[in-house]
């Protein structure tokens, strides 16, 4: 594309001088055929508008959170059919705040939630535990052997003597702690979920499970007049965590509406021309429209992660929407038609326009390394919606620009703003940077920053760093029921299962419970274990009541046939402990909390023992549970962490490269990239955020979008060095037609995303602060570092030609 060799060449002032067949193809057929370009986006918004409204939905899938490829995922879902309730569950947890679990009203109530829930869709009925289940039995050794029934008495009335029944039962079973509250306040009933509901085969909707078990708590804590009951429910596991995130994402127009807003703000501060900052607010929704109906015509969905994508396309719309104002402005200002200072805009930006958007691209098509479905997903609704950014705002907001223009008022101030002594003194200031002494206490701070940071990050976890669900605020309702559950029950809902995998039968014999129970002990041994269940607890339990309860019999038997029976013994009251023919038999292990210091031990642990102790006839297997699934995801998240950051900065490196021609030109654009990205990581540190999921791709955004500044700052300053300019002289020059937009850049983004730290979801407000530090931080890297190392790496040699280095293309930016 043509592109002026100078940053100061001015388009042409009188329409009748401006020949229309110039420039390059792209732009003969866009501004020859404006009306065409309109019409055509103004019927594609429509249509993808319709699409976004009536197709595209807000759900999450527990399948799309995991890393399926993981061999411990795998291990998983092959014996998932054999392994139910250990994966996708609720717990739900009904205390009675005016007693104990026997009174006859608390457990009336308890019934017939229990009743409700057992008819809510997806749930998986056959393996719902409560006092109320049959399935939940008591076992007892008397003289005539073994005796057992339900724990709840087949004739219970709510009589005294019925209720002392149950409390028999309920100790017979060794309920405390796992079903019933230590306190004996409380009651659990274990609601293992479906992946899709059976009677309609769709996927299960979390939001719409989430609120029918608000309405149910609030139908039990509440009677008809408004009155507490005494009742109160706790509920805590996947599904209801990603109810109320959507829940909170509903939220989201209320933060979009405020970026707009802080947006439209910034820019109309910046222009005052209220035309032109409604125009580029109006091309900026029209990406996310077109984003968000290409994501719907896709058969995509929306979720707690993708939800974000839409905030970042419309920053960075607004972003390169301001710089295309600002050129056409400045053009209009010395006296030039609106139509050919639209040209002449576009003829300028559209090259570092389209190169800063592909770096955007590179920035999120990274993440599609990472083999967690749900981050897939957000790299390709964030790639589509940075690509429609060419169209909209590269293409069609010019466009519209030629037909309405600026106000007048406004160029003239555009003008006199480049020229009065407030921007020539801080222009003076800057240029500064471009000295040598400056240059080098420049880069001795920076490099200070960057050992500090380095020091700092090296303390960056993997994995959760807090109880609960981080996700969500520590106050939020999900978090205190679960921190009632954790304080109130031995088992916590922390589960780590190894799988024991033997040929049909197998886990009966000798050598594998006693191989299941060393790998027991040996979880036992580590911190934040809190116990362990497995087939040889009950075996031992049976075998010693079979033998008059002694203790001495507390043992796994050589004896076959005292095996076989044990394992027939405790299929009737923990059939969850091995499949119907024993080959699968799960070893698991409950955790104090989910931290990743408490995953590795564990994971380490296990793994060495499977390596020892696995062979031809039993194979450990890790890992099923909830915390072995998340195991397996910090372990993917782990090995992501750094392949994108070589893979992003490999991309970025390569982009640059083909801009600027000149390694020297790529080193001053990256380094400030580097900075930021260290000092990032630092600022996760010192938050407390680990790296998982939710903040896996902030660096990788910030740094494909930080490079923009790089690319408009450096395209302009190579191109005055080319044509003889001193270093001082070019940076001077691309302060004053770039510099001001660079930082308007940065504080738009910064504060476009700034406003997620609002969001009752913890990890959009993580990212949204993270995302701004990095905007921020690029910027003034950018402005500050660009001149410090240009001086050492980009003035002309001595006798070398001034044209060195050359840039591929060195658009202006006026």
């Amino acid at each position: 594309m043509h592109a002026p060799t100078r940053a100061e060449d001015a388009a042409p002032i009188s329409l009748d001088s401006f020949d229309l067949r110039s420039g390059s193809r792209l732009e003969r057929l866009v501004f020859n055929n404006r009306l065409v370009v309109v019409v055509a986006c103004a019927l594609i918004t429509i249509a993808l508008g319709l699409l976004a409204f009536t197709k595209l939905g807000l759900n999450a899938s527990f399948e799309k959170m995991i890393p399926r490829s993981h061999p411990y995922i795998q291990n998983y879902l092959e014996q998932r059919a054999d392994l139910r309730g250990l994966g996708n569950s609720l717990r739900i947890v009904v205390e009675n705040t005016d007693g104990d679990i026997y009174q006859p009203k608390y457990l009336d109530a308890l019934k017939r939630l229990q009743d409700e829930l057992f008819l809510t869709p997806g749930v998986d009925r056959a393996w719902m535990k409560s006092l109320w289940a049959p399935g939940v039995r008591w076992t007892e050794v008397t003289e005539e052997g073994f005796r057992g029934g339900p724990v709840m008495p087949d004739n219970y009335d709510g009589s005294p003597r019925a209720t002392e029944q149950l409390r028999g039962n309920i100790a017979r079973a060794g309920l405390s702690g796992s079903l019933v509250g230590n306190d004996f306040k409380s009651s659990m009933i274990v609601v293992p979920l479906l992946d899709k509901d059976p009677t309609t085969g769709q996927r299960i909707d979390y939001r719409a499970l989430s609120h029918t078990l608000d309405k149910l708590a609030a139908t039990y804590e509440q009677d008809a007049s408004g009155k507490p009951t005494g009742i109160k429910v706790h509920t805590v596991g996947f599904a209801k965590l990603v109810g109320d995130l959507i829940d909170g994402l509903h939220q989201v127009a209320l933060y979009f509406a405020i970026a707009a807003l802080v947006a439209a703000a910034i820019i109309y501060l910046y222009t005052r021309c209220l035309r032109s900052t409604a125009l580029v607010i109006a091309c900026s929704l029209v990406a996310v429209v077109w984003q968000l109906g290409l994501v719907a015509g896709l058969g995509f969905e929306l979720d707690p992660y993708s939800i974000l994508v839409p905030f970042l396309v419309f920053a960075i719309g607004v972003s390169h929407g301001a710089q295309k104002m600002n050129g056409i402005m400045q053009d209009i200002g010395r006296g030039a038609h609106k139509l050919v200072a639209a040209r002449f805009t576009f003829r300028r930006l559209f090259l570092a326009g389209l190169t800063a958007l592909v770096a955007d691209v590179v920035g999120f098509a990274v993440l599609m390394v990472i083999d967690i479905p749900v981050i897939k997903d957000l790299a390709l609704t964030a790639s589509i919606g940075v690509g429609v950014l060419i169209f909209t705002n590269l293409i069609l907001l010019p466009v519209l620009l030629s037909y309405i223009g600026v106000s007048p008022a406004a160029a003239a101030r555009s003008l006199r703003a480049d020229n009065n002594a407030g921007a020539s003194r801080l222009n003076a200031w800057l240029g500064h940077f471009t000295e040598r002494k400056w240059a080098v206490r420049t880069i001795g701070a920076a490099a200070a920053l960057l050992a500090i940071g380095f020091v700092a990050s090296t303390h960056l976890k993997i994995g959760d760093l807090d109880p609960g669900a981080p996700e969500l605020r520590p106050q939020s309702r999900y978090n205190r029921d679960n921190a009632y559950i954790t304080a109130n029950y031995s088992l916590s809902s922390d589960t780590f299962a190894v799988i024991v995998k033997t040929a049909k039968e197998g886990c009966l014999q000798y050598g594998t419970l006693v191989e299941a129970d060393r790998l027991a002990w040996t979880l036992q041994q580590v911190p934040g274990v809190q116990t362990t269940v497995s087939l040889t607890n009950a075996v031992r339990q049976i075998t010693a009541g079979s033998n008059e309860g002694s203790p001495k019999w507390l043992t796994i038997a050589r004896n076959q046939d005292v095996l076989n029976y044990g394992a027939q013994q405790a299929s009737v009251n923990n059939p969850e402990l091995f499949n119907t023919d024993c080959s699968v038999m799960p070893v698991i292990a409950y955790l104090s909390d989910h931290r990743a210091e408490t995953l590795d031990r564990v994971v380490a642990a296990s793994a060495a023992f499977a390596d020892a102790h696995s062979n031809d006839d039993r194979k450990f297997l890790l890992a099923a549970g909830s915390a072995g699934i998340e195991a397996a995801t910090n372990i993917v998240v782990h090995k992501a962490w750094n392949e994108m950051l070589v893979l992003v900065y490999a991309a970025v490196i390569a982009l640059c490269f083909v801009t600027f021609r000149s390694w020297r030109a790529v080193v001053v654009a990256v380094v400030p990239l580097i900075i930021t990205s260290v000092m990032c990581e630092a600022l996760m540190v010192c938050l407390g955020i680990g790296v998982k999921v939710a903040t896996l791709p902030v660096i990788a955004l910030g740094v494909g979008i930080g490079v923009d500044y790089a690319l408009y700052l450096l395209s302009v300053q190579l191109a005055e060095q080319r044509q003889g300019a001193t270093l001082g002289e070019a940076y001077a020059r691309a302060l004053r037609f770039t510099g001001k937009v660079v930082a308007l850049v940065g504080v738009t983004l910064a504060a476009g995303v700034l406003t997620w730290a609002l969001s009752p979801i913890k990890f959009q407000a993580d990212m949204g602060i993270l995302l701004a530090f990095m905007f921020i931080w690029n910027m003034v890297g950018a402005v500050l570092l660009i001149p410090a190392l240009s001086h050492f790496l980009l003035r002309p040699r001595a006798n070398a030609p001034a044209s060195q280095p050359t840039p591929a293309a060195a658009p202006n930016a006026a």
